[in-house]
């Protein structure tokens, strides 16, 4: 049984549950802004944005970037269905600053592609980002 003053995080992608484990409190972006979670939150479903999940435990804090999807709190348990979720120590830094350069070089012609493009730049930036921040 978790204590009352704990949540429990389970946090799921299409592949796998990365994480069923106690959290102290949680912090996470929704589409149009961050959200911090402590025991005692009252009930919620909201829409996932992309950027940083972090959650203090009893071993520490832990920082992860997530891609959209949806959040449900209800009582002690706070679920993130994401279609990502990458630790940031996971997050290969060359690799999103090649990725960055590639959006960077898309021309999009209608308004979809610039909405694809610029869906695109926050992620790529939001994951460098964090992976500078951390290490």
């Amino acid at each position: 049984m978790i204590a009352a003053t704990q949540l429990r995080l389970v946090l799921v992608t299409p592949e796998t549950t990365l994480l069923d484990e106690p959290v102290k409190s949680l912090q996470f972006p929704l589409f149009d802004g961050q959200i911090g979670v402590l025991p005692g939150r009252t009930p919620m479903v909201g829409r996932l944005g992309a950027g940083e999940l972090r959650l203090q435990t009893e071993r520490g804090e832990s920082h992860y970037f997530i891609d959209g999807g949806f959040a449900q709190i209800k009582g002690s348990v706070v679920t993130l269905l994401t279609n990502r979720a990458i630790p940031a120590k996971d997050i290969n830094l060359a690799a999103a600053e090649k990725s960055l350069q590639d959006v960077m070089a898309q021309k999009p012609t209608t308004d979809e592609g610039f909405a694809a493009k610029q869906a695109d730049l926050e992620r790529v930036r939001g994951q460098i980002t964090l992976r500078k921040r951390l290490h």
